[in-house]
């Protein structure tokens, strides 16, 4: 039997129902990274690449940059959470949910933003963490009164600890990214950029490349979001499947940790990773119902793949030049406009005239501590 896979429809339902739980984050635009990413690569950044010796690409990008490092526990994971435990509640009841309370897996967000929503509607909590999770993360999940187990790095590690906990308190599992659910609330990042660039280029049409026509615009011309589990790509894509929007993903790729992109070079998921990447958000997998989305080139255009200097020199970018506070999993995508010169080329060759191009922040878990660590 084929899974149930979500629909634009289903994404503006879960919209509705979790509007009243989480922030409606704010878009913006910089015209600093514009010029920098519409400006060439300098030769030697392409040393030791296929591009090697060739003139380096000249996109023209205008960036709307969807800021969910300012979302409730500071990331996007909040609008999964708070959908799949309100539909819980639907279809199970309140008064047996509460009894047996809900159980995750997590490095961090998706641990904080069920604890948020199970604090809230008054569920108990119980968040399995591998070890080497972020303090920072570790505090903020405690925060909300979840009970905290800790595990090994792996996926495999961390499910047979949620095992242990569901044979102990029959919570019930959700999951942290790979559940029809979880993926139409993050979904609903991408229904409110499409919803806010309508707006910002109808009440300021130069913030578009296309400035001379927008007021007529239809839609941000492509996205670009992280992919880890692929809840927030799989979620974007399906709200944007029925626009001209074309969806991008990006990925990390230290120790295999780009594992969607070989997967879709390979035409078969990547079960497992092992990585420890920067970017901790992004060292899981791609779930199965997620991959179901993200192999349908119909809805997701492509995934690039970025090292970790480029991750860190986007970073560095958005601290010193938007003042935005950002954990480096969120600027993967930012990293391949500004450093992957296959991407680069491809907005050369299909836009000549450029892209309004949406970038989701998807986080700012960080900490000065841990700033220092990567820029020291």
């Amino acid at each position: 039997m084929a899974p149930q896979l979500p629909t634009p429809t289903s994404i503006q339902e879960a919209h509705a129902l979790i509007t009243p739980y989480i922030h409606r984050t704010p878009l913006l635009t910089n015209r600093t990274l514009n010029a920098i990413a519409s400006t060439p690569q300098s030769p030697d950044a392409l040393l030791g690449t296929p591009y090697e010796g060739s003139t380096p690409a000249n996109p023209k990008i205008n960036f709307f940059f969807k800021c969910e490092n300012f979302q409730r526990i500071g990331a996007f994971k909040a609008r999964g959470a708070f959908h799949a435990l309100l539909r819980l509640i639907e279809r199970v009841g309140e008064e047996e949910v509460r009894r047996r309370g809900v159980v995750t897996h997590s490095s961090g967000n998706h641990a904080q933003a069920l604890a948020l929503a199970s604090s809230t509607l008054k569920i108990p909590a119980y968040i399995v963490m591998p070890k080497i999770s972020t303090p920072s993360k570790i505090a903020g999940t405690r925060s909300h009164g979840a009970e905290v187990l800790f595990s090994g790095s792996t996926s495999v590690e961390r499910e047979a600890v949620v095992v242990d906990v569901q044979k102990r308190t029959g919570a019930i599992l959700i999951p942290p990214y790979d559940d029809f659910d979880i993926i139409c609330g993050q979904g609903t990042t991408g229904l409110e950029m499409h919803a806010q660039y309508l707006d910002a280029v109808r009440e300021t049409p130069a913030l578009s490349v296309h400035s001379s026509s927008s007021s007529g615009r239809e839609g941000l011309d492509a996205v670009i979001t992280p992919i880890g589990g692929g809840g927030l790509n799989s979620g974007v894509a399906t709200f944007f499947s029925d626009k001209a929007t074309r969806v991008f993903g990006a990925e990390p790729s230290f120790e295999g940790a780009d594992d969607c992109r070989r997967g879709l070079d390979a035409g078969k998921r990547v079960e497992s990773v092992k990585t420890l990447t920067i970017a901790d958000g992004l060292r899981t997998p791609v779930g199965v119902l997620n991959w179901e989305v993200i192999s349908d080139r119909s809805k997701v255009a492509g995934v690039f793949s970025v090292t970790e200097e480029q991750i860190k020199g986007a970073m560095r970018l958005v601290l010193e030049r938007m003042k935005v506070v950002v954990e480096p999993s969120a600027v993967v995508g930012l990293a391949v406009c500004l450093y992957n010169e296959e991407f680069r080329r491809l907005v050369e060759r299909e836009a000549p005239g450029g892209w309004d191009l949406g970038i989701v922040f998807s986080g700012g878990n960080t900490t000065l501590e841990a700033i220092g660590k990567l820029f020291g």
